[in-house]
C-alpha cells in the first residue's frame, strides 16, 4: 500500500522494494509472492529510466522467484509481467550489468510453459539476440540467453521461422567462443538441439553445427547433461542430413564413432545418456557409408554391451 500511493515518487519505490527484500526468507510471506512481483514490476515500469529501480527491482525479483524455486514452485508470470522485463532489455540495452541480471531472471521464469509463452508473444527473441551478439564475451550472459532460447525453443510451434533460423548462427558462435567453459557449452549445446528438432538449420548449418557439436563433447566430455544434449543434437541432425553424418566420420579432428565409444566407456551404465548414445547409433545407420565404418570398428560389439547392461530398457 506504502508503494501504491506514491507510484511516481522514485525514492518512496526504492524504499518499498528495500522493505519488501526482508520478507525474501519469510516463509509466511509466500502467499503474497505473486502480489509482491506484480508491485515490483509496475514500479520497475513506472520508472523505467531509473537504473537504481531497475538493478534493485530485478535482483529482488531474483530472490523471491529463487525461494519459490526451492520450495518447488515455478512462478507463472503473465503478459504484463513479460512486457514489463523486456521494456526494461529495450530501455537499457547498453547496460551489462543490469542486463546479466535480466537474462539470469528471464532464464528462471522461462521455465514456466506459460511465462514462456507469454515471453514469445512479446517479441523476445530478436532481443535475446542482439544481446548475445553485443555481450558475446560474458559468459553469464550468454548462459542465461542460450537458456531462455533452449525454454521457448523447445515448446515452441515455429511460427516465425526466420527468427529461429537466425538464433542458429548466435547460438554456434556462443558455443565456439565458450567451449572450455562447461556450464555455457551445456547452455548452448542444449539450445541447439532445440533449434535442431524445431528444423531451424539450413543445409549451410549442418557441416560446421555438427564438428562444433563434436569439438563441445570432447572438450567436456565429465559433464553428463551436456553429453547427453549433444548427442541429441547430434543425432536429430543426422536424422535428416547426410551431410552430417559424413562430417560426423570424416571430422579432421576425429571420427565421431571413436567419441561415441569414449562417450559410452565413462557412462556405460548411465542410462540417461546411453538412451541419447544408442539414439544418435540409431541415426548413423540410416547411411551405407556409415554403417560401413560402425562395422569395421566394432560398434555392433558396442551395441550388445547394451542390450546385456540394460536387458529391460
Amino acid at each position: 500500500e506504502f508503494m501504491q500511493t506514491s507510484w511516481d515518487t522514485e525514492e518512496v519505490q526504492a524504499k518499498g522494494i528495500q522493505h519488501l527484500s526482508s520478507f525474501v526468507k519469510d516463509k509466511s510471506a509466500f502467499p503474497y509472492l505473486l502480489k509482491f512481483i506484480k508491485v515490483i514490476t509496475f514500479a520497475m515500469k513506472t520508472h523505467i529510466t531509473s537504473l537504481r529501480i531497475q538493478v534493485e527491482g530485478c535482483r529482488l525479483l531474483l530472490e523471491f522467484l529463487s525461494q519459490a524455486l526451492e520450495q518447488g514452485v515455478v512462478m507463472a508470470l503473465d503478459e504484463s509481467v513479460a512486457t514489463c522485463l523486456l521494456s526494461t532489455v529495450r530501455k537499457h540495452a547498453g547496460n551489462e550489468e543490469l542486463l546479466s541480471l535480466l537474462c539470469m531472471l528471464l532464464m528462471m521464469v522461462s521455465a514456466s510453459e506459460v511465462t514462456a509463452e507469454n515471453l514469445r508473444k512479446v517479441g523476445v527473441i530478436p532481443d535475446l539476440l542482439s544481446i548475445l551478439r553485443r555481450f558475446l564475451h560474458n559468459d553469464e550472459i550468454c548462459f542465461s540467453c542460450c537458456g531462455v532460447l533452449w525454454s521457448l525453443a523447445v515448446s515452441e510451434n515455429n511460427e516465425d521461422p526466420e527468427v529461429w533460423e537466425s538464433a542458429v548462427p548466435v547460438t554456434s558462435a556462443v558455443l565456439q567462443k565458450h567451449l572450455q567453459n562447461g556450464a555455457v557449452s551445456e547452455s548452448a549445446c542444449s539450445a541447439l538441439w532445440a533449434l535442431s528438432l524445431q528444423g531451424c538449420l539450413t543445409d549451410n548449418d549442418y557441416e560446421p553445427t555438427t564438428r562444433l557439436l563434436l569439438d563441445a563433447l570432447r572438450m567436456n566430455p565429465e559433464r553428463a547433461v551436456l553429453v547427453k544434449n549433444g548427442c541429441l543434437a547430434l543425432a536429430s541432425l543426422l536424422r535428416v542430413s547426410e551431410i552430417a553424418a559424413l562430417t560426423f566420420i570424416t571430422d579432421p579432428k576425429g571420427s565421431g564413432i571413436d567419441l561415441i565409444k569414449d562417450v559410452y566407456q565413462l557412462y556405460f551404465n548411465d542410462p540417461g545418456v546411453v538412451g541419447p548414445v544408442c539414439l544418435l547409433m540409431k541415426e548413423m545407420a540410416q547411411y551405407d557409408d556409415v554403417v560401413l565404418d560402425m562395422l569395421s570398428q566394432k560398434m555392433d560389439k558396442l551395441l550388445s554391451e547394451v542390450k546385456i547392461q540394460f536387458p529391460s530398457s
